[in-house]
């Protein structure tokens, strides 16, 4: 398989989980307060970092300095997506959070004809179908909460790259520490509801488990590896597919249907996606055709 269908192939994986993250955090926090699940889902994560914490690999001085980083604003968006949730329907949210798309190219600065805006805005309109069969709300706390997680999420994104471009930092030691990070952030706020845990049933344990490993340290380590190997914009499009994994998901374990509209968003978010994605690909190949042999090194390096 060539490089790059395997670097989209795991950002695609990425968004395929934090797609079934939703259904399985708002189930979550039923049973347990969203702080509580927040503490645990990065709690669990370091737990099972240990032995890269303590081993030989230990994070070197430069990995734990850039994962302390990264790790605030990843604890920061988590932080305004699930509360953005709680308090707005499912549709704005979903809607709100995929501006990512259009706000990972803006704040990347990032040389693209408008072509590419315009396969955004493709994403955009299918996500508006994809949420139109719940209807809209009028903009409230959630709404506002949901923006601020998008932009959030967009410059997290694009500081992944900044950090670790010339760097020779590792994607696993660099997420252990993103991990404890969360943990010792949330552990204060999360106290008060940790006594709880004793009645909790199994099944919420299994979600937790599942947020923690599979929504956090396997998508945590898999986006760093991903975008230290490509550019902060395509791995903003193909994360931006994140929405129609939550549809299937809704649908096929949630047990909401699946209308006309929502159908058609589903296919305009991921035409718009590989169009886009094929715009980038084709504005870093002519970069690194007509740049100078020591500017295409600096490029590759950095991602």
């Amino acid at each position: 398989m060539p490089a790059t269908r395997r670097i989209d192939g795991v950002l695609l994986a990425v968004a395929v989980v934090w797609g079934s993250s939703y259904l399985t955090a708002k189930t979550a926090t039923d049973a347990l307060p969203v702080l509580t699940v927040l503490f645990l889902r990065h709690a669990i994560a370091a737990l099972a970092c240990v032995p890269v914490l303590r081993g030989p690999g230990a994070p070197s001085r430069d990995e734990r300095r850039c994962g302390g980083l990264l790790g605030l604003t990843q604890a920061a968006v988590l932080v305004l997506e699930t509360y953005g949730v709680a308090h707005t329907s499912a549709g704005n949210a979903g809607l709100i959070i995929s501006l990512t798309l259009v706000l990972t190219p803006v704040l990347d600065r990032a040389p693209l004809p408008g072509r590419f805006f315009l396969a955004a805005g493709v994403c955009l309109a299918g996500v508006a179908l994809l949420v139109s069969g719940n209807g809209l709300h009028a903009p409230g706390a959630g709404d506002l909460l949901m923006l601020a997680a998008a932009m959030a999420r967009a410059g997290h994104v694009v500081l992944v790259g900044r950090v670790t471009a010339g760097r020779s930092l590792r994607p696993l030691p660099l997420t252990a520490v993103q991990s404890v990070v969360g943990a010792v952030l949330f552990l204060g706020p999360a106290a008060p509801g940790l006594p709880a845990l004793s009645r909790t049933a199994p099944g919420t344990w299994a979600q937790l488990l599942y947020l923690a490993l599979c929504c956090g340290l396997f998508a945590f380590l898999a986006q760093t590896w991903a975008i230290q190997r490509t550019s902060a914009t395509r791995a903003g499009l193909l994360l931006g597919t994140e929405p129609v994994w939550a549809l299937l998901v809704g649908v096929g374990l949630g047990g909401e249907h699946l209308t006309v509209l929502a159908a058609l968003g589903a296919a305009l978010v991921v035409t718009g996606t590989y169009w886009g994605r094929s715009i980038e690909s084709a504005r870093r190949s002519g970069a690194a055709t007509t740049a100078p042999l020591s500017a295409a090194t600096d490029l590759s390096q950095a991602r």
